[in-house]
C-alpha cells in the first residue's frame, strides 16, 4: 500500500515534466531518484541524456586522473577514457541513425560540472578520495540506470543496446571499488 501511494505521488508529480518539458529536461520521478528507488525504466529522453552526461563525465574525469591520479588511477582512468569514448560513440550512432528519437546534451549538468570543477582544484590525496568516491558512485548510478532501461525501456535497440553495455559497467564498478585499497609504499590503512 505504501508504494503504491509513493508511486501514485511521484505519477502525480511527474506528470507536468513529462508532457510540458523539452527534449532535455529531464522528468521528476529521474531527477529526484524516485524512478530508481522503485525500480521504474527512465524515458528514452532521460536514459540519453543521463548516459550521454555520465559518458562526458567519466572521460573528461578520468583525463584529470591521468595527469593527477596516483598508478592505479591513472590505470583506470585509460580503462574508463576507451570504454566510455566507445559507449558515447554507440549512442551517438543509435540516435544519429534515427533509431532513437532523443536530443543528445552537449555539455555537462550542473551536479556533474562542480564534481569537475572540484577535481580540477584538488591535488594528492585530496584528488584521489574524490575521484576515488566519484567512481564508485557514477557506476553505481550507471549500473542502475541500464539495468532499468534494459528491462523495461520502451526503444527496442536502446534497450538492446543498454542489456549489452551493462557488464562493462558492472565491471568498471568493481574496479572502481578496488581504488584507494592496494597498500601503498609509506602508508598505513
Amino acid at each position: 500500500m505504501k508504494r503504491t501511494v509513493i508511486a501514485f505521488a511521484c505519477v502525480l508529480l511527474a506528470g507536468p515534466a513529462l508532457v510540458a518539458g523539452p527534449a532535455l529536461a529531464q522528468s521528476l520521478g529521474e531527477k529526484t531518484g524516485v524512478n530508481s528507488a522503485l525500480g521504474v525504466a527512465p524515458a528514452t529522453a532521460d536514459f540519453v541524456k543521463e548516459v550521454a552526461v555520465s559518458d562526458m563525465f567519466e572521460i573528461e574525469s578520468s583525463k584529470l586522473a591521468e595527469q593527477k591520479g596516483n598508478a592505479q588511477e591513472k590505470t583506470f582512468a585509460q580503462q574508463m577514457i576507451t570504454d566510455h569514448t566507445k559507449t558515447s560513440g554507440e549512442l551517438k550512432g543509435l540516435v544519429n541513425d534515427g533509431k532513437v528519437q532523443a536530443t543528445l546534451p552537449t555539455a555537462l549538468d550542473s551536479s556533474h560540472q562542480s564534481k569537475l570543477d572540484k577535481l580540477k582544484s584538488a591535488t594528492g590525496k585530496d584528488f584521489s578520495s574524490d575521484y576515488n568516491s566519484y567512481q564508485v558512485s557514477a557506476h553505481e548510478d550507471a549500473v542502475s540506470l541500464f539495468e532499468r532501461y534494459a528491462k523495461g525501456g520502451d526503444n527496442s535497440a536502446l534497450k538492446d543496446w543498454a542489456g549489452k553495455t551493462l557488464p562493462a559497467l558492472k565491471h568498471h564498478l568493481d574496479m572502481a571499488k578496488e581504488l584507494g585499497k592496494a597498500p601503498s609504499v609509506g602508508q598505513s590503512r
